[in-house]
């Protein structure tokens, strides 16, 4: 059984499926790139939306501290989430800046990847475990790829972790039940188009990690 962070949400019908169906996490982009991106004008009419009890996740890349400020100042986030190439010394930085929890999204394709998962559990307060992006991806993560789950059975981080990468309704119970992971996270997997969420596969995809 594990938590659910949805991520990528876009307007408050998409907020309200994940919340009205469970999840203990939701997420917002704001990385223009993406077709989940969100302004901080718009985050700031749906944080408003979000109950106590469920935690608000800001997605950055690389993000520079006016970017960070200018949100911060318009949509109230309770979690940061670095998910680019943020060396251990930025994360300790936007701690001391937003004086918020950093999560750090690592992207794991094969063993020599898990090493950062120590490193970075020095500095992070949690830990994001992603398929790594091709090369060639213009977006960090919500490309729908899995890794080998397989690679994390039996270890243990630093600190509090999700895992992230290819998983769907179809999938998700299987994941949990390798892994462990006490919080999944989903993008692309509850989506009818790419930045839309379904409603009815985020219930079903709530339903089977919870078991």
């Amino acid at each position: 059984m594990a938590d659910v962070k949805i991520c990528g949400l876009r307007d408050k019908a998409q907020l309200a499926a994940a919340i009205e169906t469970g999840a203990r996490y939701v997420g917002f982009v704001f990385f223009p790139k993406s077709p989940r991106a969100v302004t901080p004008d718009e985050a700031a009419q749906l944080v408003t939306e979000v109950p106590v009890g469920v935690a608000r996740v800001g997605l950055f890349v690389n993000p520079d501290d006016a970017l960070l400020t200018e949100v911060l100042d318009k949509a109230p986030l309770d979690i940061i989430q670095l998910h680019g190439k943020e060396s251990p010394e930025r994360v300790s930085e936007v701690r001391a800046l937003t004086g918020l929890p950093v999560m750090k999204a690592i992207g794991v394709s094969g063993p020599d990847d898990l090493g950062q998962l120590t490193e970075y559990g020095l500095v992070a307060d949690m830990l994001l475990v992603d398929a790594k992006a091709p090369k060639d991806a213009v977006l960090p993560g919500g490309n729908g790829l899995a890794f080998d789950w397989r690679l994390l059975v039996g270890r243990r981080w630093l600190r509090p972790w999700m895992l992230a990468g290819g998983l769907t309704p179809d999938n998700v119970a299987e994941a949990v039940r390798l892994t462990g992971a006490p919080v999944v996270d989903v993008s692309s997997g509850v989506e009818s188009a790419p930045g839309v969420k379904d409603p009815d596969r985020i219930r079903d995809f709530i339903d089977a990690a919870r078991g």
